[in-house]
């Protein structure tokens, strides 16, 4: 089975290529995207404006052509943060689908945390015990823990990196006085997510998931992703810590000269590192562990446990895996 997956998100539209067989993994076909960044197109109501939506029915319908030269026997369409927040969200879904034919289906929070725990889980299986998984998006930021498939508990607060230096960064570099306002916002963001997690009980392995960790890491030594990805990768939080000190006093130009950085999400890299560093620390995290799989192999995974595609209802599966 070929399944094209497509993911709207806050800083791309991406479409990746999968073959599907029964007790195998998917062997990815082709990987392709275009930068969005959907956040730099929302009014001050909160709705996408009328360029936004062009940029968006460009991407998506670029995708869909490409879906159809792959001969992908199904394409499921997804959408994240900026679209789920967005004021004008069913118009605009609306919209593309008029002028593409493609219904982008909305993920809520919840079950983009748990589409990415369960890619989690099965890249490192069962002896990883209780696994905590973090994901730093544009718009938002998922964290989740637990010791099955489903997790037992899956967040998602408003800290993408895309987001914030949208929000609250005005100069390039950052002034001092506006990193030490946005970790503020940070940290009292993360206070009762965090408490909820921190309930589940103690986890055996933190790991990271998403861009912006990978950049991260690659930026304090990991390996890069030439090396392939079954080379474990790891980020410390006293790396992440030094590594925003030196990397805020840059601008998005030369941030984008660092090897690892990509040019797309160098601005945002700061607000990254922001979050990262927070989160680890709240949760009293030292080193977490990269995965290479995420969101789009979780809704791969999940498609692929289905029978046929009729006994899989994105509108169930992807709200709450069962």
């Amino acid at each position: 089975m070929r399944l094209g997956v497509l993911d709207v998100g806050s800083n791309t539209v991406h479409l990746v290529v999968v073959d599907m067989a029964p007790g195998g993994p998917p062997t990815p076909m082709s990987n392709w995207k275009t930068p969005m960044r959907l956040v730099e197109y929302l009014d001050d109501e909160g709705a996408i404006n009328a360029k936004g939506v062009r940029k968006l029915i460009k991407g998506v319908g670029l995708a869909a052509e490409m879906s159809e030269q792959f001969h992908c026997d199904e394409m499921l369409p997804f959408a994240t943060s900026a679209l789920r927040s967005a004021t004008n969200s069913e118009a605009v879904l609306s919209q593309v689908e008029e002028e593409t034919g493609v219904r982008l289906r909305i993920l809520s929070g919840t079950a983009e945390a748990e589409l990415t725990f369960l890619a989690v889980r099965r890249w490192f299986g069962w002896s990883a015990g209780r696994i905590c998984d973090l994901d730093i998006g544009g718009g938002s930021l998922e964290m989740s823990v637990g010791v099955n498939e489903l997790p037992d508990v899956a967040l998602s607060v408003n800290l993408g990196a895309g987001r914030l230096t949208h929000d609250w960064f005005r100069t390039d570099p950052p002034s001092r006085k506006e990193i030490k306002a946005l970790a503020a916002h940070i940290d009292e963001t993360l206070e009762e997510p965090v408490a909820q997690l921190k309930e589940a009980g103690p986890v055996d392995l933190a790991v990271g998931t998403s861009k912006t960790f990978r950049m991260l890491a690659r930026l304090t030594g990991a390996a890069p992703s030439s090396a392939g990805p079954r080379v474990r990768r790891v980020l410390t939080r006293p790396g992440v810590r030094q590594l925003t000190s030196f990397i805020s006093r840059m601008t998005a130009a030369d941030r984008a000269e660092l090897e690892g950085v990509s040019v797309d999400r160098s601005a945002q890299v700061v607000a990254g590192a922001l979050v990262a560093e927070s989160t680890m620390r709240h949760l009293g995290i030292e080193q977490l562990q990269l995965c290479p799989w995420a969101l789009r192999e979780g809704v791969i995974l999940r498609r692929a446990d289905a029978a046929d595609a009729a006994d899989f209802d994105p509108n169930v599966d992807f709200d709450r895996a069962t």
